[in-house]
């Protein structure tokens, strides 16, 4: 494997302008390029395409790329026509014209990469073609992404996947390599059963992604405090998710009034807008995407800096691959969350009352426990998040409660309160009724049950709403309490609350830190860009959008906001200084090169004259 480094390398820097590669990059392009089979476990953002993308062009034929996101073929194409990638796709949103012309280019041998969908790939006429070719020794591989997709017991099963065998049975002299961002120890073994990848390497990433920062906080007046969020994100593209459909409307429509330019995505809108919205967002700098949780697959936009949650995901690994849309670029991004304990009772009453089987629904509860203690934990998220993964890894000095770590103070004497409040009351009502009693207020519902008369009332007025609000939902995380969704989320005592009553055990729980301006400062951060640098960044972005909008693909597809930090801090001169920045290979330099040494020129020169007149004065 080591005469093949080289070619390697000098295409990683020829094609994509990268001197080296990352993580496990090199052993999984070296393995397939040598004919090896490999499953590939990497996060989001994390460089999965350049594993099959490289060997694909370093052996003969055409690389054949399995893709369930249609959404995204345009664009990944897109980005490497521009890398001088000889690539093309087929899937159902191209008429018979261009389908079969891009057919007679497969036979040709004019491609070195082709996007098709599950569906295509498995009919007979697309396997007739893959049969030539392979008869001809024409396949230089099969990548099959998103292979989470063929678990059944998965987040994104689709059934298509399972027939992808067909691809090891009838072409097994032809390397494959399955890639997904999310799979848990049974999912990796079932692609591997499914896939016939048996005796394929396993090459398994850090779940971790760094330069996102992760950010819980309390739900008080959540329009407020989103709006005080995106302060800190003024024309950054970003993703806001919500539960409904009509919250998704009215919180884009609200955006709008405070200038921002937001749009609504969801599956109640006609296709066309919700087309139209995803191209915005893809091809514009600064959208916010207001959208429900089936927005995001197939969005390959790396420079999306927020993600923010304005209702509780159901568990982990959907918090996970949501927040994941944020940062693809390397860059600082945060995904913030406000969760209050309505998001519990709508939660466990949607699995209570689901027609899925209790074993399911069993699984399910303990996801959105899982969940829960992410929300209410006291110690560093990621570390916690990450631990749900199968991964360790210590405090990391990037979230909210690394930034800003919670107080803890003994709350047994509190959670017996509220325990004891709940029982006294028949265990038939929520959280808003008991704080009320325990508090002493004299509501009319108070009146109507006489709970003004119970031992209970009033003994918690030492305690603001705020803070027993909190200890309410600690209770819930911590498996104390229980929502009742079939009677209106009445909170009911578990066999865990026991010891607690019974003062077997002390309870610490989590105060909610006041929020400190420190957790809006960016850590991780690139180098920051001097002024001037940081003019010569706009003017190019200006010219990215320009020359974006002319060709009809994204700004990203054209050069990633990284390269144009790049480019205005170190100030190319020549042609092979600009070769030397990342994200530029010879394709993109041989395309745009004389307008962007122009571009530095001129910043240059311009800078040059303001400090000689300032030196003047």
């Amino acid at each position: 494997m080591a005469e093949l480094s080289m070619p390697a390398l000098r295409l990683l820097r020829s094609v994509f302008g990268y001197d080296s590669f990352r993580g496990a990059q090199a052993e999984i392009v070296e393995l397939l390029s040598a004919g090896g089979d490999a499953l590939v476990l990497m996060p989001t953002g994390g460089g999965k395409s350049l594993c099959y993308q490289l060997p694909a062009l370093l052996r003969a034929g055409c690389g054949i790329v399995v893709s369930p996101l249609i959404a995204l073929m345009q664009d990944q194409v897109d980005a490497l026509l521009q890398q001088g990638v000889k690539a093309a796709f087929l899937n159902s949103s191209l008429d018979a014209a261009t389908a079969m012309a891009t057919e007679r280019r497969l036979l040709a041998g004019e491609l070195d990469l082709l996007y098709v969908a599950p569906e295509r790939l498995l009919t007979d006429r697309f396997l007739g073609l893959l049969d030539r070719l392979a008869g001809e020794n024409r396949i230089a591989l099969f990548a099959i992404d998103e292979a989470h997709c063929v678990s059944q017991w998965g987040h994104d099963f689709r059934p298509e996947y399972i027939q992808l065998s067909i691809l090891h049975e009838r072409y097994p002299r032809v390397p494959r390599i399955a890639l997904t961002a999310t799979a848990d120890a049974l999912t990796r073994d079932e692609i591997r059963r499914r896939l016939g990848l048996g005796e394929a390497r396993v090459f398994v990433a850090s779940f971790d992604r760094p330069n996102i920062r992760y950010i819980v906080v309390d739900r008080d007046n959540p329009r407020g405090q989103l709006a005080a969020f995106l302060a800190g994100h003024r024309f950054d593209a970003g993703i806001v998710y919500c539960l409904s459909r009509k919250k998704v409307d009215e919180t884009a429509a609200w955006l709008q009034t405070q200038g921002i330019a937001a749009l609504p995505y969801h599956a109640g809108m006609d296709t066309e807008s919700r087309r139209d919205n995803q191209q915005r967002f893809v091809r514009d700098d600064g959208i916010v995407m207001v959208a429900t949780i089936a927005f995001g697959m197939g969005i390959d936009k790396p420079d999306v800096r927020f993600v923010a949650h304005l209702d509780l995901p159901k568990s982990l690994e959907a918090y996970y691959q949501e927040t994941g849309r944020a940062g693809r670029d390397g860059e600082p991004a945060e995904a913030w969350m406000t969760y209050g304990m309505n998001d519990v009772v709508i939660h466990r009453q949607r699995i209570d009352e689901s027609a899925a089987p209790e074993e399911q629904k069993r699984i399910e509860r303990q996801k959105l426990d899982a969940m829960l203690g992410y929300c209410e934990a006291a110690g560093c998220r990621r570390s916690l998040l990450l631990r749900y993964f199968g991964e360790e890894h210590g405090p990391c000095g990037n979230c909210d409660t690394c930034i800003n770590p919670p107080d803890l103070w003994d709350g047994t004497e509190a959670a017996r309160k509220f325990m004891s409040a709940a029982l006294r009351t028949g265990q038939r009502f929520g959280a808003g009724h008991l704080i009320d009693i325990l508090r002493g207020k004299s509501t009319e519902k108070v009146a109507q049950f006489g709970h003004e008369a119970l031992p209970t009332f009033g003994v918690g007025g030492d305690l603001d709403e705020a803070t027993w609000r909190g200890v309410a939902r600690q209770l819930l995380a911590g498996g104390l309490l229980h929502a009742d969704a079939h009677h209106y989320g009445a909170l009911k005592l578990t066999d865990a609350a026991r010891p607690v009553l019974k003062g077997e055990t002390t309870l610490m729980l989590r105060r909610q830190a006041a929020r400190a301006k420190s957790a809006r400062k960016r850590s991780a951060a690139p180098s920051p860009l001097l002024p001037r640098a940081s003019g010569l960044f706009e003017t190019l972005r200006q010219w990215r959008a320009a020359t974006a909008r002319e060709q009809g693909v994204p700004a990203y597809v054209i050069l990633h906001d990284r390269t144009l930090h790049e480019l205005a801090s170190l100030r190319p001169q020549t042609p092979d200084e600009l070769l030397g920045i990342p994200g530029i290979g010879a394709a993109k330099a041989a395309r745009y090169g004389a307008a962007l040494l122009a571009a530095v020129q001129e910043a240059s020169a311009h800078d040059d004259g303001i400090i000689g007149t300032a030196a003047a004065s």
